[in-house]
């Protein structure tokens, strides 16, 4: 269900609708960063760039601050909230066309909707944010609005499956690249210097992570095995409250929008998280 919704919610990052809206706001956005950064964190507040770096985690700390506090200088995180979703009812607009108002987009908001309200967010600062945000009215936006909750939700479980296998940021990044899950070069936006990528190595090298060459021996494979399936179990429990068969439903509704947004030109094939399209594809 993550590899079928997280595009849906990876959306609004790259659309011209929300560049527009976070130029309007004063952000810079000849990069993405001055708005990523704005844009997700303001639902936690005007917090400091200690909180960012440590609930977005595989980020560089120095990169962060970059960005963080001065985006709270440029505009208030109420502000930036209202103007996210302006600009998620505008993109999904432009994505989905006219079946942005048909019942089965309702449907699926509902289903999405219900799954996001009974996730527990103990320990998870980033869907309790987004959780405590006000519902929006139209089902499209709602819809959006249950993604990025139970994305974050296993995003703040993944950094606790990370964390409970003793992986820092860098050696997050790098342990993952290692097991063919993307480029390297996919995570150099992330803001780690040639050095601290290094060190992290290094640091897996001797831990039997990683080989001289920087793939990853099978230790290093088992490990981040280990770690995505924590993610997932940690993950889980809000999906019961709706069963296989609606959850099937949901991504029956949901892929034909990835698609369609793909097929604008308004989704990359594959984001800056790493995440392959490939399986939208085959399924």
């Amino acid at each position: 269900m993550w590899q079928t919704l997280e595009p849906l919610h990876a959306l609004n990052y790259y659309s011209p609708q929300m560049f527009e809206e976070a130029k309007a706001l004063g952000y810079a956005v000849e990069e993405r960063w001055p708005s990523y950064f704005a844009m997700r964190a303001a639902a936690l507040g005007p917090v400091s760039a200690e909180v960012v770096a440590a609930t977005f985690y595989s980020f560089s700390p120095a990169m962060v601050e970059r960005y963080v506090p001065r985006a709270w200088e440029i505009a208030d995180p109420g502000a930036v909230v209202a103007a996210r979703l302006r600009s998620v009812d505008a993109t999904l607009r432009s994505a989905l066309d006219r079946r942005v108002d048909a019942p089965e987009i309702a449907e699926a908001a509902a289903s999405a909707r219900q799954v996001a309200e009974s996730a527990d967010t103990a320990g998870r600062p980033l869907a309790a944010a987004h959780q405590a945000l006000p519902w929006a009215d139209e089902p499209h936006v709602v819809l959006w609005q249950a993604i990025t909750i139970l994305r974050e939700h296993r995003g703040d479980g993944h950094l606790a499956s990370l964390l409970a296998h003793d992986l820092d940021g860098a050696e997050a990044l790098v342990s993952h690249s290692a097991a063919g899950a993307a480029p390297a070069e996919v995570f150099a936006s992330r803001g780690w210097t040639t050095d601290e990528w290094d060190a992290a190595r290094d640091r897996l090298a001797a831990r039997g992570w990683v080989n001289a060459d920087g793939t990853a021996t099978e230790a290093g494979i088992a490990g981040r095995g280990s770690v995505e399936r924590l993610t997932d179990e940690l993950a889980a429990r809000p999906w019961a409250t709706i069963g296989p068969e609606r959850m099937a439903r949901l991504a029956e509704i949901v892929l034909p929008a990835v698609m369609a947004a793909i097929g604008t030109g308004l989704l990359p094939m594959q984001t800056t998280l790493g995440i392959g399209m490939t399986y939208a594809h085959q399924n």
